[in-house]
């Protein structure tokens, strides 16, 4: 078992489904690739709360690109992925802390039996990581080699004699019992958290994070990590980017792998399928549960106008299981997808080029904010699913301006929202975060349409 130690690496910022109610399935990336990984663990990629297996998309490809073979590749879908207010309490369309750990466990006794292993390396995102703590502590030690953590509350988000049925009050009976004894890590399983300096809106001393400005929550920067395990601050990332960014990468890889990775950088492919899962957000809750007969239309886009390039290269509806494509398109192309379903505004997600194949490239149905004012014509969102937008660390812009919509300091906001003028609707709207730029089309909320320019870094 490794010792303890702290490492602090210095950052400059950021570089410009085990699916519903049917028995939960491990994703794994489809397409061959070199064997040079094989003798790495099989991973499984876990997810935090109210996400999908799309986030750990470009880690995909970052393993997959030092020679991972993809079918050792994995990442589930929690069918619920909010955690209840009360995790003894049952609430619609939210999941408690033994779902979590059930739909874990199935994930795993599938990735083992694919591939043969006796272990699997697990690499979790914030929520995620209680799901694998409480896996690995029921008894499923011996299924797991390694256990990365990546801005997991190990503490909680505030430690509080109220509200004590929380999932995450470090002094609620779960992470009470997780954290019990000498070492909060089980022996056998080489532990790794990753966390920020300081930049993750969930590790902060003050609760203006959790709806209680001005109140002490009882938690530091520090409450990410685990007594026995090693633990790795990687500078002044934020609460998703420490899973997500290059520099989670690397650390990620080396624990793992046990050397360092040949490269960081994704390697594009020569040609690209994708393809994933249209999902649900009933009363606006953000779920995993599939959708059926969802229309999903993808086209090739302009990178400077996003004027569609040609017919669709796809047009279909997503099946019982949720899942639309594949689609055949290439690395240079940056893409529109068109998501319609009963209920729901019909949301034009547009898209940087995908280097790589993948069968996560998951959509949900988009809806502003807030109510429009009188005399919007469209309603334009600069989402950053993978981190957060940083005020001043991040260069933001969205239609030429720096968002009024994004508060400054601890990095919070991970979605920007510009009203277009009726009488501008249909013209291009840029979103630019660092060096990634996506170029939208303004379409119409008379119509009932949304934009989405999604970014990938």
């Amino acid at each position: 078992m490794p010792t303890t130690r702290r490492s602090i690496l210095k950052s400059l910022g950021a570089v410009p489904l085990l699916l519903s109610a049917a028995p939960l399935r491990a994703l794994a990336q489809t397409a061959a690739a070199p064997n040079a990984g094989a003798a790495i663990p099989p991973i499984l990629f876990v997810h935090g709360n109210g996400d999908h297996a799309a986030l750990w998309v470009t880690q995909i490809w970052r393993m997959e690109s030092n020679g991972i073979p993809r079918a050792r590749l994995a990442a589930l879908d929690f069918t619920d992925p909010l955690a209840r207010n009360d995790d003894g309490v049952a609430q619609v369309n939210r999941s408690s802390t033994e779902d979590q750990r059930r739909e874990l466990g199935a994930a795993i006794a599938e990735l083992k039996q694919r591939t043969g292993a006796a272990k699997v390396a697990l690499v979790a995102s914030s929520r995620g990581g209680n799901a694998v703590r409480s896996y690995i502590k029921a008894g499923g030690d011996g299924d797991v080699s390694h256990a990365v953590l990546c801005g997991t509350p190990n503490h909680g988000v505030y430690a509080s004699d109220a509200g004590l049925g929380n999932e995450f009050n470090g002094k609620g009976p779960f992470l009470r019992g997780l954290n019990e004894g000498d070492s909060e890590v089980t022996e056998g399983v080489a532990f790794l958290t990753l966390r920020s300096d300081g930049q993750d809106k969930y590790a902060q001393s003050d609760g203006r994070f959790v709806g209680k400005p001005g109140t002490p929550t009882g938690v530091t920067a520090e409450g990410p990590e685990l007594r026995g395990a090693t633990n790795l601050v990687l500078g002044a990332l934020d609460h998703r980017e420490v899973a997500f960014h290059p520099r989670a990468f690397r650390e990620i890889y080396k624990f793992i792998a046990g050397r360092e990775p040949d490269v960081i950088a994704i390697t594009p492919e020569a040609t690209v399928q994708l393809s994933g899962l249209v999902t649900a957000t009933p009363g606006g809750v953000p779920t995993n549960r599939p959708v059926e007969g969802a229309r999903v239309e993808v086209y090739r886009v302009a990178p400077d106008s996003g004027e569609r390039i040609g017919a669709a290269l796809y047009e279909g509806r997503s099946g019982p299981d949720g899942r639309w494509g594949p689609v055949d398109t290439q690395p240079p192309w940056p893409l529109e997808f068109v998501v319609s379903q009963p209920g729901e505004l019909t949301t034009h997600i547009y898209r940087s080029p995908f280097p790589r194949s993948s069968n996560v490239v998951h959509l949900r149905a988009a809806k502003p904010a807030k109510p429009p004012a009188a005399g919007i014509g469209a309603v334009v969102m600069l989402s950053r699913p993978r981190g957060y937008f940083g005020l001043p660390r991040d260069i933001v812009l969205l239609d030429g301006q720096q968002p009024a919509d994004i508060k400054p300091g601890v990095p919070i906001d991970a979605m920007t929202t510009v009203a277009i003028p009726a009488a501008e609707v249909g013209r291009a709207v840029a979103g630019l975060f660092n060096e990634e730029r996506i170029v939208a089309r303004a379409w119409p909320l008379g119509e009932n349409r949304i934009t989405v320019a999604e970014l990938t870094f």
